[in-house]
């Protein structure tokens, strides 16, 4: 079905801007009974849930963009994220709420008469209106489904593009092909909501994003992450990144990515699932982060990392290159270059052999905290999980001595108290040293130094024998 014709949007799409009041009253449709006690109730459509009072807002303000969405498809978030249009007035129309509310207000675009106001559990955008009406203001938009209007006094949807009928056949369908290429991030974006909504893509609509895959090279790398790590975060994510993929949109940013890797990032997702319900303090690690600042509605996790890691396998010397090109922040591409690391030392070994205690101290030494990241890399790519549990299982233990080395000698108590003059051979004693301790060789300083004293000793006599030797 081409999303472009048929009823309605047809016929709006057609009409001259002096009939499109007239037309927008026609197409504006009143809630049903039930749709209105489920807005009323329970979603973004009814005020109650505002954090600031309808009464504020002029007579022909709209809620638009996918709080709209979400609320007809009965979904709820955690976090209220509202947008508004308005005919006139949108920055001081927001500095006056703001002022009223002692609310946080910026103003995101002067130019184009955009503000924002924080409020503690939201955010709320106000825009002028594009063109002389709503009508036209909604067929600026990147989907149908988008495109749909809610104005808060009338308690009416304005719907010009039959996105509701879209929502009710689950399918993501464009307004039109320029306003994609207006914005080429929308092609991108297309993938990510089909995954967050559990939506098909319609074959006019993909078609389109494929013709115009060319144009995301242009966009601004920050951007292209943001609808990257949300398809990493999202649980249909991964079948969608396959398919945009094959559509021919992730080739400029992920050159290295092949079908194989992401077929691979499927089965993560279903071993993480089974992780989960077998493992749940492995599970809860994975869906944790490294302390680092970070903004609200970034998606970082060892889960997320970890997929990074996978899609980069085949390129893995070229990780820190792409990372850096997508403007990941270093503490993101430290954690997914610390997993390849871990990787590249553990994949060579037979996938179902024990390993060996100095084995597993170099792993952890090389993974850190992205051993948790690198266990389920391993669990994907075949290794067993008895040696990946076992890995696992020191991890979660503070004090076990492999995983968790802890210093019992510094480089001062070799030089003051086995008189060593500072050289690089101390860093490499106390490297010993803790080998020696994971290995259950030394368990405390006295006996530390003793080890130490009778290797150096040894190493004495044996290049003493050298010398004869020769």
């Amino acid at each position: 079905m081409d999303c472009r014709r048929g009823g309605l949007r047809w016929a709006v799409r057609n009409l001259k801007d002096c009939c499109h009041e007239r037309i927008e009253a026609s197409l504006s449709l009143t809630l049903t009974s039930l749709s209105r006690a489920v807005a009323i109730e329970q979603s973004a459509l009814s005020p109650k849930t505002w954090p600031f009072s309808a009464s504020l807002l002029p007579p022909h303000a709209y809620l638009v963009g996918g709080s709209v969405r979400d609320a007809l498809l009965n979904r709820q978030a955690d976090y209220l994220d509202l947008d508004f249009v308005l005919p006139e007035k949108a920055i001081e129309t927001a500095a006056d709420i703001a002022h009223h509310y002692r609310a946080g207000f910026v103003v995101l675009d002067a130019e184009h008469q955009i503000a924002r106001v924080v409020f503690p559990n939201a955010t709320v955008d106000f825009a002028q209106q594009l063109g002389p009406s709503i009508g036209v203001d909604l067929q600026r938009r990147d989907f149908t489904i988008n495109a749909i209007a809610y104005n808060p006094h009338s308690e009416t949807l304005v719907d010009p593009l039959d996105g509701y009928a879209d929502l009710q056949r689950k399918v993501l369908c464009m307004v039109s092909a320029e306003n994609l290429a207006e914005d080429p991030l929308r092609l991108l974006r297309a993938y990510r909501q089909a995954a967050q909504l559990g939506f098909s893509l319609d074959p006019t609509t993909q078609t389109t994003l494929r013709q115009l895959a060319p144009l995301l090279k242009g966009m601004a790398a920050e951007r292209v992450r943001g609808e990257l790590d949300c398809l990493l975060s999202l649980p249909q994510g991964s079948v969608l990144l396959r398919e945009a993929w094959q559509d021919g949109i992730l080739q400029t940013w992920l050159p290295t990515v092949g079908g194989g890797e992401l077929r691979q990032l499927v089965v993560m997702d279903c071993t993480a699932a089974q992780v989960h319900e077998r493992w749940p303090a492995f599970s809860a690690l994975l869906q944790s982060w490294v302390k680092e600042a970070t903004a609200p509605g970034l998606h970082r996790s060892w889960l997320k990392a970890t997929k990074l890691s996978q899609l980069l396998l085949p390129a893995a010397d070229q990780a820190e290159a792409i990372l850096s090109k997508l403007k990941y922040s270093r503490v993101e591409q430290q954690a997914v270059i610390s997993i390849l690391k871990g990787w590249a030392v553990l994949s060579p070994l037979p996938p179902r052999l024990s390993l060996t205690i100095a084995q597993q101290y170099q792993l952890f030494k090389v993974t850190g905290a992205g051993l948790v990241g690198l266990a389920l890399l391993a669990l994907v790519n075949g290794v067993s999980e008895s040696v990946v549990f076992g890995l696992v299982e020191r991890y979660l233990n503070p004090q076990d001595p492999v995983a968790h080395p802890r210093p019992i000698l510094s480089g001062l108590d070799l030089i003051h108290d086995l008189g060593l003059p500072p050289s690089p051979q101390i860093g490499k004693l106390l490297e010993a040293i803790q080998l020696a301790q994971a290995e259950g060789l030394v368990t405390q300083r006295e006996n530390a130094l003793a080890w130490v004293k009778q290797q150096i000793d040894q190493d004495r006599a044996e290049g003493a024998c050298l010398d004869v030797l020769e």
